[in-house]
Parts: structure tokens; C-alpha cells; sequence
């Protein structure tokens, strides 16, 4: 039985080649960009997809002398991990924006306060940890992408890794990432199962008709819609290139509506893709393996040795072979045998090698946190070099805040709230905001807390102690403290509780105090005995 295409989707055929042709213009861009990024997974990214076709099982180790850099990178992007978006941690917090009366942020804050629990127990019993260390993996290369849809009754949220290999970018009009291509390989008869409203070409369901079931070659479209201003709205085509076909058009509206979150290490002006430490320490990668390389070779000749004769016609050296307990004749004048001494030097070789494999792990940010092998650092140690790797990622961390956390954050809470799991306003920053709360953004704030400290210290130590508390109001820098350090709200009191607790507890010493007078008078009028004649 052949499917008769619905009506609305033969009407949009005709933007199909518009499509196709916007795609292609996309993949001209990331053609220049293909042998820069399939050499960094080469040298440091072995196991990673391929830009290029290959085989099942094809070894990807040949160019690796050096595994300075396959491990660093997974260093890199576990410690990124820890650093933002810690496992079984809350890494952010949702608190009330500045549309928000002041009288009514405590009880919003509270209310968001157990809303962000949920949240976090969704994403701690999703596949999160797993699919984001991937994500950073490519991050190190330059650009990280995470496909985010909904999932069932247990895990009501899913993560999936999209591979550089698979993405294809495209920038609008304000130089942002607002059209998403995944080229994806699905059997046609699962088309359906994953986009119930897809239609098949009349050739592909003949095939399946008569018991062939093909893959397909599919790209995954998502675009911004910029047709109404202000509103966040996304178009997503579904259609292949080879039979050219739309297989399934879908429309997200809101905030958080899309399912991808692309984001990026830092971008030059003018690009699309990022562009992660890996370029950077790319020279010195590939100075590193070809060293190896070299010491190598050099030890192969030191081991097995090479020798020199003289063509007696006694020795033949087609057959020689150099074995323990060999006999090798020669004649009475000749020589014999005479080891050559190999010119390589490996103490040099030991020392660029060295400067290499430093170069690289600064470029990797490995060495801010330690060796883990050498004696532990104490907390404080670990929060002043935590603090330094904020201070130098300070540009990336802001891009990764805007470009991951909180649209990460905003695609959940849209999920959720489609599933009815919660009810709150719009996350735009105004309404709600997030707050990150991660050990980086932790150590971005402690230096406003230290700034904080030493601005009263330096009022306490110039006018005294008296000035300091007219000048700051104690519940104000409570809050303040309370926000950089991650406290929840519902913890710190607020003005009315402060000053009804505070009169309480004049009560009860006002109270103690007449106990006591009364005590005393008591003693006193029992010491004065009455005289006797």
C-alpha cells in the first residue's frame, strides 16, 4: 500500500529546495573547518566520530606516539564538569527576577527554592552526567552540542550528545546560532517511531512494501522564526537529500521550546564555530607525538644495533642473521662485524619533550587544580587555585553560562512544565532568573565577598567599628552573603521575622532580668536577722 502524502506537506515542498540550498551554503562553511577539527580528533580524540567515512572497527591510534593529550583532554572536560555542572550537586538556583516586587522575592524564593529541588532530582536521575561529559569532550575542540527531549513516566527527561562530525551551523541576523542541522542514518521503518507524523516517499514505501527496509540519510532541521518579534518561536523539517522528501515539519513555541543547546569555548569575530584549547595547543600536540616518533626510532637502532663490513665476499649479509649463539665466518683479513655508535641525542629529545607536554596541559588547564598523585592540598589551596582557573576561563565561563547553563536549565523547566510536573512563570531573567552556584561561579563570587570584607574592614579600621554599622544594613548584607555563598532563601529570615524575633528576645532578658532582681531582693531580706533580747 503506497502512503498518499498529506495536502499541508505537499503545499511546503516548494520550500524544500530553498532549504537544501541554505543547508548546503552551511556545509561550504564547515568544510573549511573539517580538517582542522578531524586533526585535533586525531592527535587527542581518537574514539570520537569521524569527519570522514569509515570502517566498523578501524583502527584511529596510528598517529598517536603521545598520550598526553587523549588524556588530557578527558581531564579537561571532567574537571570542567566539576567546575560548572557538578554531579549530585546543585549547580544553580532559580530566584525571583527584577520584575518581581521586593515585599514578595522571599516568599517567591521559596517557592523556587523547592521547584529547583525537583529539577535537580530530575536531572540527577537522567542520563545528564553522562551525555554533558561528551559534550565537553567536543567543547574542547571548540563547540558542544546537547539534543534535550522528553522521556517517559521514570526518567521524565532525555540527554543526547550530538557529535561535531553530525552538526552542521548556521548564524542569523544578530550573529547568533539560530538554525541547527543533524544529519542522522535512520531505517525507514523506524521513521515513524521516532516522528509519528512523517510521511515516506512513494519509493521508500514501496521498499518497505515488499520487505526492504533501507536506511535513509536525514537532516534535522531546526530554525529560528523570526515572523513575530519578541517571541521565541523554532521551526523544525525534517526532509533527506537523497530521495529529496520532508518527512515531518513541527512547530516549538516559548522559551526553552528548543531542543538543542549549542555552545561554544570562545568564538573569533565573524565565525560560527567555536574554538576550544585543543587549537591552541594543536602545534605542540603534534610536536609531542613526532618526538615520540623519533625517540622511538632511535631506540629501535640502540636495541637491535647496526653494523658495518667489508664486502670480503665472505659474510653475505642477505643472509646473516643476528641471533644469540650466531657463528658468522670471515675472512683472516677482514673485520667482521663493527657496531655503529647512533647519533641521536636523548637527552635533548627529553628536553622538548618535557616543554611540550607542559605547554600542553597549561593549554588544557590541567595543572590548576594538581597532580593527583602527589600529597592533597589543603581547602584553602584548592579554593585560591579554583579561583585562579575562574580568573583565566573568566571569558568562557560567562559564554558557557549563556550558552549552556541557563538554556539547559530553560529547556528542562519547559519539559516539565509541558508534562505538568510544575508551575511557574517564564525564565527570562526579568520574571525568574537563574543563578549559577557551581565551584567556579562559587570562586567568581567569594572575590566580591573578599571585596565585601575588606571594604569593612578598612571603614572598621579608618573611622571604627561605630561607623560600619551605620552604614551597612545588617539584613541587606545577610542577603548579600547569603546570594554569593548559595544559601537557600527560606533559611534567612526575613525584616519582619528579624524584628519580631528581635523583640522577643528583649522580652524574655527583660523578663530574666526581673527574676533576678526578685531573687535578690529575696536573698537580701533573708540575711537580716530579727535581734534578740
Amino acid at each position: 500500500m503506497v502512503a498518499i502524502i498529506p495536502q499541508p506537506i505537499l503545499k511546503d515542498m516548494n520550500n524544500l529546495d530553498t532549504m537544501l540550498a541554505r543547508y548546503k551554503r552551511a556545509e561550504q562553511i564547515k568544510e573549511l573547518w573539517r580538517p582542522t577539527f578531524e586533526e585535533c580528533f586525531e592527535y587527542s580524540l581518537p574514539a570520537r566520530e569521524s569527519f570522514y567515512p569509515t570502517t566498523a572497527g578501524q583502527s584511529k591510534t596510528d598517529k598517536i606516539f603521545d598520550e598526553t593529550a587523549v588524556v588530557g583532554v578527558q581531564e579537561f572536560a571532567s574537571r570542567l564538569q566539576a567546575g560548572i555542572v557538578p554531579n549530585f550537586a546543585r549547580w544553580a538556583e532559580l530566584i525571583a527576577g527584577s520584575e518581581v516586587p521586593p515585599d514578595d522575592r522571599k516568599d517567591t524564593n521559596e517557592a523556587l527554592d523547592g521547584v529547583t529541588n525537583y529539577i535537580f532530582e530530575v536531572l540527577q536521575n537522567s542520563n545528564f552526567s553522562q551525555e554533558v561529559h561528551e559534550s565537553f569532550l567536543d567543547l574542547s575542540v571548540g563547540t558542544g552540542a546537547l539534543l534535550i527531549e522528553e522521556g517517559d513516566a521514570v526518567k521524565p527527561v532525555r540527554f543526547t550528545a550530538v557529535p561535531l562530525s553530525r552538526l552542521t551551523l548556521d548564524t542569523g541576523p544578530n550573529d547568533t546560532i539560530d538554525t541547527i542541522y543533524r544529519t542522522r542514518k535512520i531505517k525507514a521503518s523506524n521513521i515513524k517511531l521516532i516522528y509519528p507524523q512523517a510521511t515516506l516517499p512513494i519509493e521508500v514505501q514501496r521498499q518497505l512494501d515488499n520487505g526492504n527496509d533501507i536506511f535513509l540519510q536525514i537532516i534535522e532541521c531546526v530554525s529560528r522564526d523570526y515572523s513575530i518579534p519578541n517571541v521565541e518561536q523554532y521551526d523544525m523539517t525534517v526532509f533527506g537529500t537523497n530521495p529529496q522528501h520532508i518527512y515531518n515539519q513541527k512547530k516549538f513555541k516559548g522559551e526553552g521550546s528548543n531542543p538543542y543547546v549549542v555552545f561554544r569555548w570562545s568564538k573569533a569575530a565573524g565565525e560560527v564555530y567555536g574554538r576550544g584549547p585543543l587549537l591552541n595547543s594543536l602545534p605542540a600536540i603534534k610536536t609531542c607525538n613526532l618526538v615520540i616518533e623519533m625517540i622511538l626510532e632511535n631506540a629501535q637502532m640502540s636495541i637491535s644495533g647496526m653494523y658495518q663490513i667489508e664486502d670480503d665476499g665472505i659474510i653475505n649479509v642477505d643472509t646473516i642473521q643476528l641471533l644469540p649463539g650466531t657463528i658468522i665466518p670471515r675472512s683472516p683479513s677482514s673485520r667482521g662485524l663493527e657496531p655503529i655508535t647512533p647519533a641521536g641525542r636523548f637527552d635533548v629529545a627529553d628536553l622538548v619533550l618535557k616543554d611540550m607536554r607542559t605547554n600542553i596541559k597549561k593549554a588544557l588547564y590541567n595543572e590548576m587544580l594538581g597532580d593527583p598523585n602527589t600529597t592533597p592540598m589543603s581547602a584553602t589551596e584548592v579554593a585560591e587555585r579554583m579561583a585562579d582557573l575562574s580568573r583565566q576561563i573568566g571569558s568562557s565561563f560567562g559564554r558557557l553560562q549563556a550558552e549552556m547553563v541557563t538554556p539547559v536549565l530553560q529547556r528542562v523547566i519547559h519539559i516539565l512544565k509541558k508534562q505538568g510536573r510544575i508551575d511557574i512563570p517564564t525564565v527570562n531573567g526579568r520574571e525568574i532568573k537563574v543563578l549559577s552556584t557551581s565551584p567556579l561561579a562559587q570562586a567568581q563570587a567569594n572575590q566580591d565577598i573578599s571585596g565585601f570584607n575588606r571594604f569593612l574592614e578598612l571603614i572598621g579600621a579608618r573611622f571604627g567599628p561605630q561607623l560600619v554599622n551605620l552604614l551597612v544594613d545588617n539584613n541587606e548584607a545577610t542577603k548579600f552573603l547569603a546570594e554569593k555563598f548559595g544559601i537557600p532563601a527560606r533559611l534567612i529570615r526575613s525584616k519582619e521575622q528579624m524584628n519580631e524575633t528581635i523583640a522577643q528576645m528583649t522580652q524574655a532578658i527583660q523578663q530574666q532580668q526581673q527574676m533576678q532582681q526578685g531573687m535578690n531582693q529575696g536573698q537580701g531580706n533573708e540575711g537580716q536577722e530579727t535581734p534578740t533580747g
